[in-house]
């Protein structure tokens, strides 16, 4: 049973009574002085800061969102730039091969033509040279004939006639 509800506790003599009594004083002067008021508006005022803080995050993180999709966009145009640099610089590549292969290819069969017509004029000389070293052979042999025969005999039909083809045959 609560000791307020007995006899002894509305006793004057009773400082628990004196207590409560303090603790009633204390509540009207609280009540009087209006704290409950600047309570009420001091948890007010701390609601709305902590209501403006979630709103500054809340928009804070749509930024944040924002930010992170522009991102992933520039990420994604970069990405695609990316490949159509490389496509293209590939296709270059490959361009360029066909050409230095064309322009070697060129080049070799200049070169080759070049040795072919030097080839083909060294052994057309190399036939002059044979050819002018036997009609100079033959001509040595045949003076030497001749001579050798003159001495011998002054003048022999078959030889002067050798001797008029000699020339026709050679050239």
């Amino acid at each position: 049973m609560p000791a307020f509800l007995t006899g002894y506790f509305w006793d004057l003599s009773n400082p628990e009574f004196w207590v409560g009594v303090g603790l009633v004083i204390f509540f009207a002067i609280v009540v009087l002085a209006g704290v409950p008021k600047l309570v009420a508006t001091a948890l007010d005022a701390k609601a709305a800061k902590i209501q403006s803080d979630l709103d500054e995050a809340a928009r804070l993180r749509a930024e944040a969102e924002a930010m992170l999709a522009q991102i992933r966009a520039e990420k994604a145009e970069a990405e695609a730039q990316a490949k159509d640099m490389l496509a293209t610089a590939e296709a270059e590549a490959k361009r360029l091969e066909a050409e230095a292969k064309a322009k070697i290819e060129e080049g070799l069969a200049r070169r080759q033509a070049l040795a072919e017509r030097r080839i083909a004029q060294a052994e057309k000389d190399a036939t002059n040279e044979v050819k002018a070293a036997a009609a100079d052979l033959a001509s040595k042999a045949a003076h030497q004939i001749l001579s050798a025969r003159l001495a011998g005999a002054k003048s022999d039909p078959k030889v002067d006639e050798a001797i008029s083809q000699i020339g026709s045959k050679l050239n």
